[in-house]
């Protein structure tokens, strides 16, 4: 059956990469389910926390370990489609015992979705896949029926931050965050989206394209 929303195509490349050690496979098979978030009830048990944030696309977890650990009364929802970026985030929270860290290894839409309206208090978006070739574009995760879910699941006031080291891609996400019309953006200067904040860590990914001679580019997007 041909899927009947436009926008729903893959925005993601590979869902497993190398095969899992003993001890991540042992995590697989006892912790994930543990911190396996319900779908039915997405927001089951996190009534405890002060607020609720929400990162797409994990990659290798550092950024969402890093958050978890330092703002242990934030509950951090973490959906990653590929097998071994999940693996690595059962790993922070075993090793670190974290108790805020709730995941989904699979579509992060599949949370969107069901999410009730204004949820969230932070939606990320931290170098997401750039489908580089133009016949890709229509696969990139940024588009108007994901800005107006990202949207809805924001509280008033909550934040949506995106990163790229791929400048069409900056541009590309500019211009649809602009034509949405439900975010604010005021920078100052150059130095807002040119300069990481201090509670926006570096991952592998960024050191890597700064190696390759990428500039990362941070925004920090407030919904109105």
């Amino acid at each position: 059956m041909k899927n009947s929303d436009p926008d729903k195509f893959r925005t993601f490349g590979r869902a497993k990469g190398r095969p899992l050690s003993g001890v991540q496979q042992r995590l697989f098979d006892d912790l994930y389910p543990t911190v396996k978030i319900d779908l039915a009830n997405p927001l089951a048990g996190l009534d405890r926390f002060d607020k609720v944030a929400f990162e797409i696309g994990i990659g290798g977890a550092e950024h969402l370990l890093w958050q978890a650990a330092r703002n242990p009364d934030t509950a951090f929802i973490g959906a990653e489609p590929f097998q071994n970026g999940i693996a690595k985030a059962l790993r922070g929270i075993d090793s670190e015992a974290l108790d805020n860290v709730i995941l989904h290894h699979g579509d992060a839409r599949d949370i969107l979705d069901v999410l009730p309206s204004h949820a969230l208090d932070t939606v990320y978006v931290l170098f997401p896949d750039p489908w580089p070739k133009p016949k890709h574009h229509k696969r990139r995760i940024i588009n108007p029926t994901f800005l107006n879910n990202i949207h809805r699941v924001l509280k008033p006031g909550g934040i949506f931050r995106f990163g790229s080291d791929i400048i069409h891609y900056v541009d590309w996400t500019l211009t649809r965050v602009s034509n949405h019309g439900g975010f604010d953006w005021s920078p100052q200067s150059q130095a807002d989206w040119r300069v990481r904040h201090d509670d926006w860590p570096s991952t592998r990914y960024l050191e890597k394209a700064l190696r390759e001679g990428r500039t990362g580019h941070f925004f920090t997007f407030t919904t109105i």
